[in-house]
């Protein structure tokens, strides 16, 4: 039962492994990785020399530090704030409409933040505006553009954690809580005494894999 799912791991995620050698390599797509030059550690060497690399590493890991945060935290509230709705439908509805950014690629929710967060016309800045606030660049900014980059990646995935978290939840004890309903415990004690210990399993699950993404500050939604 587990070979479909070991061939699947095997061929699509350690196969293009083997595609590393790149690296080493003055690779030139026409000629394939055997007859491409083999150049060792100078590709390396000529990163390492630019005059910003150490710039570019530091936001980098800043970057994807935050959105390792926001990945584990965000999901974690929303989850913990939808189990509390009594009204299946709404619950549902909700479930629906922050797990739809999911499946939107980066080039449909680049416009939609380019319209949305415009300095002329955005309506972000309309509303500073309104403020008698100054319009800022939010997407042309040092200071902003970090932020920015965070938020809307966990605006587009946070409603895939959301669903797994409160699949995590269905499989508490409903015991748990009566205890501790009679034990006095109200909503707070009942989140942090049984549903958080409940849920470690899964979030040290998903803060673990998320550590792949260490130096992956998201090239497709940048670019």
């Amino acid at each position: 039962m587990l070979l479909p799912a070991v061939l699947l791991v095997v061929i699509y995620q350690y196969g293009p492994m083997l595609g590393i050698v790149i690296a080493f390599q003055h690779f030139i797509p026409a000629k394939g990785y055997f007859a491409s030059e083999w150049v060792g550690l100078a590709n390396f060497k000529y990163l390492f020399s630019l005059s910003d690399f150490n710039e570019v590493l530091r936001n980098t890991i800043f970057i994807a530090f935050m959105k390792m945060v926001a990945g584990l935290v965000v999901p974690i509230v929303v989850a913990l704030l939808l189990n509390e709705i009594m009204h299946e439908r709404f619950k549902r509805l909700v479930q629906t409409l922050i797990y739809l950014p999911h499946f939107l690629s980066w080039v449909i929710l680049g416009g939609v933040l380019i319209d949305i967060l415009s300095p002329s016309s955005g309506i972000v800045n309309q509303i500073l505006n309104g403020f008698g606030m100054k319009s800022i660049y939010f997407l042309g900014s040092n200071h902003w553009f970090p932020y920015v980059v965070v938020i809307s990646h966990e605006w587009k995935e946070f409603g895939f954690g959301t669903i797994i978290y409160l699949a995590a939840l269905t499989s508490i004890n409903p015991s748990l809580y009566e205890a501790a309903i009679v034990d006095g415990a109200g909503k707070i004690r009942q989140m942090w005494h049984v549903t958080l210990p409940g849920m470690r399993p899964i979030i040290v699950l998903l803060a673990t894999l998320s550590l792949g993404n260490v130096l992956n500050a998201g090239f497709d939604q940048i670019y």
